[in-house]
């Protein structure tokens, strides 16, 4: 049994868990059971490769040259697996070069650079996940990721161009890049993914290395329209822009002119104007689009001709809403408001990616996103300030998470706080203290605790 067995319980906790994010968890474990049963750390080729010591693979390779691809441990991984997963090569840089001479050494004794395992429980679908991937994806190590390249590792699979952007620790991220090996599609991934990320910097840089940012990728769309729906900052479309982004090109029936609208992107719409580039809205898309831009005469004289695009966005009112007011367009959430949306419209799909639970309203989502201006309107129009979202959150406790726990840290102010409290909104619930100073004033003087 494994309780019985320090061996494999060190090599379970040294490497990464099979289960959630690979790139999480700590020495912790592992530590305990070096310290308790030191012995283990040269036990076997799989430990020493775990723990980076390339002086003790090296004598095992000399014992045994086919230690090089045995497999063993917890999860049956060859030895080289176990050091590109390893926890103490993502945590511990010191020591990097020895992982790096201790991976040379195995793949000189023929360990495959494309070795790895075969994650049967991954969601989706079972996918096969590379030593690359634990290099590049997990542990972010330019020098080993390097290495397999240069071996022969293929950077094409479905895990290493999806999560080596997962960081704005770029080194290995770069070293895919230069290699010359990825290929369009992957390349297209990668450019996807660091719009995910908001990394401005990345993302020029992929463009100047042959990224297209028109390139259809396997979700469906391109990376500007992923740029439009995950509200990257103007910059990053118009980088796009400037390396010949197509924002006319349509997935799942929009293109990103009218996903722009659609959330409610005045600044992409002026973009877009400022560049020729045609809107060519349809349906509700121009009545939409004149509230993003807050453009009263072009309201009204759709309204007096056009009424059945007045009737469609109130129907889809809390979407449109939420969307507006998480990118904090206050003026269109005004205009949205006059055409007769009901400021408690409910955004009933919500949005994981920025963690917005189901069932949400518009002011649960400008507290969480912090547009504090926004949030004052809406409690101006008389939204409900203590509803609950479909986790059970009101707005207030988003406001004060948002102030400590969220993406936004610049946005980060008790404004939203204060005002949700001078508007009459319950502190029951309210984790208190929060951590946040000001925050805690306010949260005190309303008689949380």
């Amino acid at each position: 049994m494994e309780a019985d067995d320090p061996r494999a319980a060190f090599l379970r906790a040294a490497v990464v868990p099979l289960h959630g994010d690979h790139a999480s968890g700590t020495l912790t474990d592992a530590d305990a059971i070096l310290a308790g049963h030191p012995e283990v750390a040269t036990s076997s080729i799989h430990a020493a490769a775990v723990l980076g010591d390339d002086a003790a693979v090296r004598r095992f390779l000399a014992e045994d040259p086919a230690s090089a691809t045995a497999k063993g441990g917890a999860h049956g991984w060859d030895a080289l697996t176990h050091l590109c997963f390893s926890r103490y090569l993502r945590l511990d840089p010191a020591r990097s070069d020895s992982f790096v001479r201790a991976a040379e050494a195995l793949l000189d004794a023929g360990a495959s650079a494309n070795t790895g395992f075969h994650a049967d429980d991954h969601q989706p679908a079972p996918v096969f996940e590379s030593a690359l991937y634990g290099a590049a994806g997990v542990a972010r190590n330019p020098g080993l990721t390097r290495l397999l390249l240069e071996r022969g590792a293929d950077p094409n699979d479905e895990e290493t161009p999806y999560h080596a952007p997962e960081s704005y620790d770029n080194r290995a991220l770069e070293v895919l890049v230069r290699s010359g090996r990825l290929t369009d599609a992957s390349l297209a991934t990668i450019l996807l993914r660091k719009c995910d990320w908001h990394d401005a910097d990345a993302v020029r840089w992929l463009l100047e290395h042959g990224a297209d940012p028109n390139r259809m990728t396997r979700w469906g769309r391109t990376a500007l329209q992923q740029a439009v729906l995950r509200d990257n900052a103007v910059g990053i479309v118009e980088a796009m822009l400037d390396h010949g982004g197509d924002p006319t090109l349509v997935a799942h029936g929009r293109s990103a002119v009218a996903m722009a609208a659609r959330r409610g992107r005045r600044d992409l719409l002026e973009l877009f104007d400022a560049r020729g580039i045609p809107a060519e809205l349809d349906g509700i898309d121009p009545l939409v689009a004149a509230c993003a831009r807050d453009d009263g005469p072009a309201i009204r004289a759709m309204i007096g001709r056009e009424p059945h695009r007045v009737r469609g966005i109130v129907a889809g009112g809390g979407t449109l809403l939420a969307e507006f007011a998480g990118n904090g367009n206050t003026a269109g959430v005004a205009r949205l408001l006059e055409l007769g949306v009901d400021v408690a419209a409910r955004y009933e799909e919500g949005d994981g990616y920025y963690g917005v639970a189901m069932s949400s309203t518009a002011l649960h989502v400008a507290a969480w996103r912090a547009k504090h201006d926004t949030v004052r309107l809406l409690v101006e129009r008389g939204a409900p300030v203590d509803a609950l979202d479909g986790q059970g959150r009101t707005a207030l406790m988003l406001a004060v998470k948002a102030c400590v726990d969220s993406y936004w840290t610049a946005r980060r102010s008790p404004e939203s706080v204060r005002a949700l409290l001078e508007a009459g909104a319950s502190a029951r619930g309210v984790p208190h203290p929060s951590g946040y100073g000001e925050v805690d004033d306010l949260l005190r003087a309303r008689g949380a605790g």
